[in-house]
């Protein structure tokens, strides 16, 4: 009987191990990430296991190919991208999607970046927390937590966007021409720092959160969580827009079955009441999810239209 029972505590034992090992999300070579918090993380949550990054299997690709997954994100981290050509001065921090459970790490992450830096402009890859636990996002908070926000990823944001200030002149970026760029959760993330930058939702722990945390302009891709139901298209009354969100620009596709066109029009609606420059993008097919991913729909020429957009507000522009 005790030579099964230690066979069973090996293959337990083993399998420990295993999870222990479970290896965090590392950029490519030539890229590192760096911690955005130099001590304790605020407002800290506990995650079901370590961080986990895993590649989706054949049954789970977009544009035919697979992507990587991370979760149990508990020290975020930031990876500087520098423009691969002449830089124009402008930075766009990236928030990937994945329902606050997750990030879809080089679908909606690296694979941006790439783009961007073919075109002068770094990218600041963030890996936020995203503790894989479920939101009620009709109230937009996290049950039993007394979370009334997505507080952790938007303290993330924030701190990010003051290091990118503070370190302006060192990673050659024009401080006046840095924006948000972010994909269905990402994309709510991008309108609450868009709204919600006047005050740190966490105690300033240096000199880099004095600098503002408004974004200059702000993209979001199939975002989430902004229209509450019902039928109106009432905002959610955690993305309170007014005259000082940025200039924005919306893409979201009308058969989206995840989060529903709905979203961009409630917050599309919400921006030119408020006077706010926006331009949206509503195309026939895409679903959600497609990232930058070219397929044969009109949808994937979506980054082109951004690109003319940016000249179009002198961002980009001479």
């Amino acid at each position: 009987m005790r030579k099964p029972l230690i066979i069973a505590l090996c293959v337990v034992s083993g399998f420990a191990v295993l999870q222990a090992q479970t290896p965090a999300w590392q950029p490519s070579p030539g890229y590192t990430q760096v911690p955005i918090w130099p001590g304790p993380v605020p407002d800290a949550q506990p995650v079901p296991g370590p961080e986990d990054a895993k590649t989706t299997g054949k049954d789970d690709t977009v544009a035919g190919k697979p992507y990587v997954w991370v979760k149990n994100v508990t020290r975020p981290t930031m990876t500087l991208y520098s423009p691969t050509g002449k830089n124009t001065g402008v930075a766009v921090v990236v928030f990937p999607g994945g329902g606050f459970e997750g990030l879809a790490i080089d679908l909606e992450g690296t694979e941006v970046c790439d783009w961007l830096t073919s075109k002068g402009i770094t990218c600041v890859l963030l890996k936020y927390r995203a503790p894989s636990l479920p939101y009620d996002w009709h109230c937009d908070c996290r049950p039993h937590s007394g979370l009334t926000k997505s507080t952790l990823p938007l303290e993330d944001a924030q701190r990010t966007m003051g290091l990118l200030r503070s370190h302006a002149a060192e990673w050659h970026i024009d401080p006046h021409k840095i924006g948000v760029l972010g994909f269905s959760a990402g994309g709510y993330l991008v309108a609450e720092i868009s709204t919600d930058f006047a005050r740190r939702l966490y105690r300033p722990v240096d000199a880099a959160d004095t600098e503002s945390c408004r974004p200059d302009f702000a993209v979001a891709v199939y975002p989430g969580h902004l229209w509450i139901g019902g039928e109106t298209y009432a905002l959610n009354p955690n993305v309170p827009v007014t005259r000082q969100t940025p200039p924005t620009f919306l893409v979201q596709a009308e058969d989206d079955n995840v989060d529903g066109v709905n979203q961009s029009v409630a917050y599309y609606i919400a921006l030119k009441k408020a006077g706010v420059p926006v331009e949206m993008h509503l195309y026939a097919q895409g679903g959600h999810a497609f990232g930058l991913r070219r397929s044969e729909l009109p949808i994937t020429r979506w980054p082109q239209l951004m690109e003319t957009w940016l000249e179009t507000i002198g961002i980009t522009s001479e």
